[in-house]
């Protein structure tokens, strides 16, 4: 896998930010007010957590045991490093250990635990679903009474409440709740599901904002993924429930989304085509809900125009390291391809095979 041979950092196990690596790299995703790294060897979590999700992707589409192997030998072990067994809940750090203490998010725990989920349902093997149930108990250690709920984006900054904290915790009460039964679960879907919509969701587009502060202040900013993980909780409890109002709220943000978030760019023959234009991990995770839905309702208009961007990207953006920057169109270029614009598209290359 050219990823893993690239970006390999040997010393350490695990990968580089970006490659080649940039050695004046300003990382940009952390909390405010959080110090850069110095020195920085390797990826933060976040990144390195793409290959999680690839790699699982893979396994279950193609059931070849080489991802397995990749996983169980390389990612995982790896993962390991960013767990912070010393502060309770123990949970992954965004850094690892052997750097000392790093922030701790609960969305990066949101998306491991995920994972776990989804590697459990492929092997059933009980040690993964107990990590998925584990982080969740760290993940639910950041909800609080205060704007009547939510959970936090940081625990160490406890300064806002995120859709991307609270529609991905949804989601993972959802496949807890399908691989448990325990209806603690659901319970805790519907609360939080109910608590993001009524707080973060435009009434104008049904486009889900970034957060709230504690003063009651919304930050306006639209992102890919916190709609599509609103998407995919819509339509995994609207699967359990029959609850048709979560079907019609999955399928107001996809439109909404889809309106809100594609635009049209010239391509290389001069003409015209429509591209969702968030980076690409954004828009992977918008693709887990448009597949859901597509699975759900049969539309199959936005997966099809995401696998298609994805398909030319593929075949006219890449560098000559075989890898892709973070505009699927080919307008914007960098020198330093981050890790995460490169695993995520694993999944998504994955996940587009299974579309008819």
């Amino acid at each position: 896998m050219n990823i893993l041979a690239r970006y390999n950092v040997e010393k350490h196990g695990l990968l580089s930010e970006t490659y080649p690596v940039n050695p004046d790299n300003q990382v940009t995703y952390l909390a405010e007010g959080t110090a850069q790294k110095k020195n920085q060897e390797v990826s933060f979590l976040w990144p390195y957590s793409g290959m999680l999700s690839g790699c699982v992707s893979l396994y279950k589409t193609t059931g070849d045991k080489k991802y397995k192997d990749i996983l169980e030998k390389r990612i995982l072990p790896g993962l390991e490093k960013y767990w912070d067994n010393k502060r309770k809940p123990f949970c992954y750090q965004s850094y690892p250990m052997f750097n000392g203490e790093s922030d701790r998010f609960y969305d990066d725990n949101d998306w491991l635990a995920i994972d776990f989920c989804d590697y459990y349902a492929l092997t059933r093997n009980a040690k993964y679903l107990k990590k998925a149930e584990q982080l969740h108990h760290y993940i639910y250690s950041g909800w609080s009474d205060e704007l009547g709920g939510g959970i936090f984006w940081c625990e160490q900054k406890r300064l806002s409440k995120n859709t991307c904290s609270n529609a991905p915790a949804t989601v993972l009460c959802m496949k807890l709740y399908n691989h448990t039964q325990k209806p603690e679960y659901l319970e805790q879907a519907k609360e939080t599901y109910a608590w993001t919509k009524k707080n973060l969701c435009d009434p104008a587009d049904y486009v889900y904002w970034d957060n709230i502060d504690l003063n009651g202040k919304i930050a306006k900013q639209k992102y890919t993924y916190n709609s599509g993980q609103m998407i995919q909780a819509g339509v995994l409890l609207y699967q359990a429930t029959g609850d048709k109002q979560y079907l019609i709220d999955a399928q107001n943000t996809a439109k909404g989304s889809f309106n809100h978030f594609t635009k049209m760019a010239e391509t290389v023959d001069g003409s015209q085509a429509r591209f969702f234009t968030a980076s690409p991990w954004f828009n992977v995770i918008m693709f887990r809900g448009l597949k859901a839905l597509y699975e759900v309702d049969g539309n199959d208009q936005y997966v099809k125009m995401m696998a298609d961007n994805a398909r030319y990207a593929w075949k006219y953006t890449r560098d000559e390291n075989g890898f892709l920057g973070e505009d699927w169109s080919g307008h914007k270029t960098k020198k330093y391809k981050w890790l995460l614009d490169n695993a995520c598209m694993l999944e998504l290359y994955s996940e587009m095979s299974q579309i008819k």
